[in-house]
């Protein structure tokens, strides 16, 4: 039975892996027993297949949460279809919000212009938090150099009230994550030849010019800087986080 104070397990893991490569964590986190159930949630964007590749060497049968918002480019569903295809991976699971749900809070498919904060949560974070309802862990691509919110990312962390985030990339810098693609001979997202760095939404990413941090094309014009999905106390966090 896993202990129940996630501060507790997380600095056991953070302590245990600590000296551990990416590959290392994963291959071996997700059998570990202070994790529990694990499933890799990915959104298939310009650098999510370095983990879904190091998940089809290490544990092919990992599930695997893609979240359709539906309201993503159509270049990454297919390269979601390419991509699972390619690497053998056996447990996609595709996640949508419902339809009853879409009907009653945004009809007319506007509801991101007007309230990002509230489409995020309709399209992403409640199919996630329900999706991830059987999971007792899920691992995350985060990375210390994508923001500020991020820096002091470790392996592992507790996500309050019940599951622990896996990072198992926390510590790469962004040629890392490039070299790691050449020698695997991955597959690119085809939407970042054409400057996007960093992909969501059809509506709320654009380009990234040269010069400008890789997630400025993310939500452009507004404050917002995380979709929901990662996010703490169960509450969305903007700006600085709280130590």
């Amino acid at each position: 039975m896993l202990d129940g104070n996630l501060d507790t397990r997380a600095g056991r893991l953070n302590d245990r892996y600590r000296h551990h490569a990416a590959t290392g964590v994963l291959r071996r986190a997700v059998s570990d027993p202070d994790l529990g159930r694990v499933a890799l949630v990915s959104s298939f964007g310009a650098e999510s297949v370095v983990l879904l590749h190091m998940v089809s060497v290490a544990a092919p049968g990992l599930p695997v949460l893609f979240i359709d918002t539906e309201m993503l480019f159509p270049e990454t569903l297919e390269y979601q279809r390419e991509v699972a295809a390619k690497l053998g991976l056996t447990d996609i699971r595709i996640i949508r919000p419902t339809a009853d749900e879409i009907a009653r809070q945004d009809p007319d498919g506007t509801l991101h212009q007007f309230d990002q904060d509230a489409c995020c949560n309709l399209r992403k974070t409640v199919p996630l938090e329900q999706a991830l309802s059987g999971f007792d862990a899920w691992i995350t691509g985060r990375k210390r150099f994508q923001n500020g919110q991020r820096a002091a990312l470790e392996f592992f962390e507790p996500e309050e009230p019940s599951r622990l985030r896996v990072n198992p990339l926390a510590h790469w810098r962004p040629e890392d994550v490039q070299e790691y693609m050449v020698e695997n001979n991955l597959p690119r997202h085809p939407l970042v030849a054409k400057g996007y760095p960093s992909i969501g939404c059809a509506p709320c990413t654009s380009p990234v010019k040269p010069g400008e941090d890789p997630r400025a094309g993310r939500w452009r014009g507004s404050d917002k800087s995380e979709c929901g999905i990662h996010f703490i106390g169960g509450r969305m966090v903007r700006g600085k986080v709280p130590a």
